[in-house]
């Protein structure tokens, strides 16, 4: 039998995840970011003998990793090299009007990050890509390549929320072209600085500037307003859905959504009379979002960003 220790350690709040999917022999679940395979391997082993997974991953390598890791499980795993906004279409191929559970993990995995060829990391030189599936979509260097500067300023601004967009979305464009990591986080840290100071950590003055051209170019946001509906409507009665975010971006859009969908009105708080005929859809198991404990942030420096919300179907 496979087991955990023989592949990537577990993912981030990966035992809160499984009390609240609670994964029982006969179900139908669904990871829809594959990785490593660590929330799959859980809800397979609590589902046997005869519990389904539907699983997805635009990174053919995560793929293949995953195979090793679930092969114990045989047919029960079912792995698609495919974006999870193809959730509907492919529970519709497989026969499932409907499953008990979904997992969502919108963090980059750390396999991503540790692989300098897909150039996710300035840690290491490598190619300046960032792509989630590199046979599609354009690439890091393409973009910044090509984007106009007040285009990139306003990116870096949004999707990375730093202060000094327009002084390095200007550096960036006078010194292109790039094609590596390494050039591009040498020229932040030339514009900007040496490192920032975030209260008693310090981080690299690139992070910011990478987080948002990683989100750019592989359209995570709008991913993001579109899985969540598309995952609650295939959840049966009572099923539930575990989302997993790391920065606050992604956890506000999932928490809008789900206080939404979990009021009956959602008519103006000035207005007396509800004319709506909007109706809750969903109950929150967490309102307020659950974070890793300090035994797991000494072991995993990952989860100290990451927030866990839980909702459950109504009937």
């Amino acid at each position: 039998m496979t087991t955990h220790s023989e592949f990537p350690h577990l993912p981030v709040l990966f035992h809160e995840i499984m009390d609240a999917l609670q994964p029982k022999t006969g179900g139908r679940y669904v990871d829809c970011t594959l990785g490593a395979g660590g929330h799959s391997f859980g809800i397979l082993e609590a589902s046997s003998p005869d519990g389904q997974l539907l699983a997805f991953d635009l990174d053919a390598s995560a793929i293949e990793l995953a195979k090793q890791r679930l092969q114990s499980f045989g047919e029960r795993a079912n792995l698609q090299h495919a974006s999870y906004l193809d959730l509907a279409a492919t529970m519709r191929t497989f026969g499932w009007p409907g499953v008990d559970g979904i997992v969502i993990d919108f963090g980059v995995s750390s396999m991503q990050l540790d692989q300098p060829e897909r150039g996710f990391s300035f840690r290491e030189d490598g190619p300046l890509d960032m792509r989630f599936n590199p046979q599609t979509g354009h690439s890091a260097a393409q973009f910044l390549n090509s984007v106009e500067e007040t285009e990139l300023a306003d990116i870096l601004y949004k999707y990375g929320e730093e202060p000094k967009s327009r002084r390095i979305a200007a550096a960036i464009c006078q010194r292109r072209p790039f094609s590596t990591t390494s050039e591009l986080a040498d020229l932040i840290k030339e514009t900007v600085g040496s490192f920032t100071p975030r209260g008693r950590k310090y981080i690299h003055p690139a992070t910011k500037t990478f987080q948002a051209i990683r989100i750019a170019i592989n359209h995570e946001l709008e991913a993001v307003e579109k899985i969540i509906p598309m995952a609650v409507q295939a959840l049966n009665p009572k099923g539930r859905l575990a989302v997993l975010t790391f920065h606050s971006l992604e956890d506000r859009i999932v928490k809008h959504y789900f206080q939404q969908e979990s009021h009956d009105c959602i008519c103006p708080p000035e207005q007396l009379i509800c004319n709506c005929g909007h109706q809750a859809s969903i109950k929150r198991i967490t309102k307020k979002p659950t974070r890793a404990d300090i035994t797991e942030l000494k072991e995993n420096k990952r989860a100290r960003s990451a927030k866990l919300r839980i909702i459950e179907k109504l009937g």
